[in-house]
């Protein structure tokens, strides 16, 4: 019984392309085929999604957030043209169905919200989000597009690191008070390249940092292997730089994870000895390495002990009286919450806010789901996480098998979506969307790989074919 509760729950047996192929709500897709078959641009409809969503990722961390926001519009509007221009089949995944629902959630606490306006424009933000993330779960199919798209964020990563690295050597003022002025660090640097923010940063390079990590199992070549080696390096020490205490919670989850990740995958291969040492010896290591840095490097050891400082840090200090407030604002909405978006919440927030401590966000994310949409939100939202990382599992262990080689791509999802969420324990850097994009791209990510999983299709499915010319390009 509870096994089949877990089936239910994590929606392991959901043929969600027979209900595709029968439902109401999916017979739009496809409307207008025989425009498409006339059209000179849609024909290249995915090539187009994926130069839409390239320049997307390569200007996100130099542009306003206008510019952003217009491409995202962009994406949406290119992602419904092409589902009702194109017979899409297998474009619907279990993962569809929670983001779904947490849509749905939403949109109904914004149509509750006290200030239903400032809670709209959040909603419009949501929707963006969700229509980026269908349109990278469709087109991110092609193990090409996929290694594409990865690529381009990692070399604007890159750039983004470099120029961070420049700023550590040349110096560069604080262009907010991040450091509390009394700390041993109030003169130290705390780099934060393009995006004007030392925690945003550190938040965007996150993702950067397991991606690069696992670009170096993916890519072939030894100079792209020398790439990515070099890529690892700098943005590990941009990351450090930005001295960013939410940041290092999330770049040691990443590591801890690749490395039990890692060590599963070839634990298989190697004597006994080592398939049952490999995963505690390497554990060991890596928190020997952090525990040494700890103790020698003076700044790092200043901002590990802050965090265990209670009120006594300033920054601790602020957090704690903005969760206070937070969980004021909860228990007077607590069903679904004052509607999404940071503009919603800065509308409420002063009428609970402590004197001296105004807020833009709850400083966790987990807390800021809970305000913004209640008990039916987080509930939704902790489904999503659920069935996504059902879904990641599973595709770990059938990758593992077939021993397929973009198995690290996969590694560094789960890592990146667990490191930050460690990060969005202690804030709500995800609001910003140079960082909520890849948030995004995570889900899209596993989703596309959900296709691999369940029973085999019907030799007379359509969508049979168009998995196995994706497992050919494999």
């Amino acid at each position: 019984m509870l096994t089949a509760l877990w089936r239910s729950l994590t929606l392991r047996d959901l043929a969600v392309h027979q209900w595709q192929d029968s439902s109401y709500l999916t017979r739009w897709v496809g409307w207008l085929h025989s425009w498409q078959r006339g059209s000179v641009l849609l024909p290249w409809g995915n090539e187009l999604g994926v130069g839409l969503l390239s320049l997307l990722f390569v200007l996100a961390p130099f542009s306003t957030t206008s510019l952003i926001g217009y491409l995202l519009l962009a994406v949406a509007g290119l992602w419904l043209l092409l589902m009702v221009a194109e017979r899409w089949h297998a474009w619907l995944t279990p993962i569809h169905v929670p983001v779904l629902l947490y849509w749905g959630i939403s949109t109904i606490a914004t149509a509750f919200s006290p200030v239903r306006a400032a809670a709209f424009e959040g909603w419009v933000k949501l929707t963006l989000y969700i229509s980026l993330f269908a349109m990278m779960a469709q087109v991110l199919r092609s193990p090409r597009w996929r290694s594409w798209l990865i690529g381009v964020y990692l070399l604007t990563a890159l750039v983004v690191s470099t120029y961070g690295l420049r700023q550590w050597f040349v110096g560069v003022d604080a262009l907010a008070t991040w450091v509390d002025p009394e700390s041993p660090l109030a003169q130290t640097t705390r780099v934060y390249s393009y995006l004007g923010n030392p925690n945003l940063l550190a938040a965007y390079l996150v993702p950067a940092v397991a991606f690069s990590i696992a670009a170096i199992g993916v890519w072939q070549r030894w100079t792209l292997k020398l790439l990515a080696l070099t890529m690892t390096i700098v943005n590990i020490t941009c990351l450090l730089l930005t001295f960013s205490r939410g940041g290092w919670i999330g770049m040691v989850v990443v590591l801890g994870v690749l490395t039990l990740l890692f060590a599963y995958w070839r634990s298989w291969s190697l004597p006994l000895f080592w398939r049952t040492w490999a995963i505690p010896i390497a554990l060991a290591v890596m928190v020997s390495v952090i525990l040494a840095a700890v103790v020698i490097v003076d700044p790092l050891r200043d901002r590990v002990v802050s965090m265990f400082q209670g009120r006594q840090d300033s920054s601790n200090n602020f957090r704690i009286n903005v969760w206070l407030a937070v969980i004021e604002m909860i228990r007077d909405h607590p069903l679904l919450g004052i509607g999404p978006g940071n503009d919603a919440f800065k509308k409420v927030y002063p009428l609970y806010a402590q004197a001296r401590f105004a807020a833009l966000s709850a400083y966790s994310i987990f807390l800021e789901v809970l305000v913004e949409t209640g008990v039916l939100g987080l509930v939704g939202f902790l489904w999503l996480l659920l069935v996504t990382f059902n879904q990641a599992w599973r595709q770990v262990e059938e990758l593992r098998v077939r021993a397929h080689p973009e198995l690290p791509w996969l590694f560094a999802t789960i890592a990146t979506m667990l490191g930050m969420l460690a990060h969005g324990l202690v804030d709500t850097v995800w609001y910003r969307p140079q960082v909520a994009m890849l948030w995004w791209l995570t889900i899209a990510l596993i989703a596309c790989y959900s296709r691999l999983l369940g029973p085999p299709a019907s030799q007379t499915d359509p969508s049979h074919h168009a998995i196995q010319a994706d497992l050919a390009l494999d």
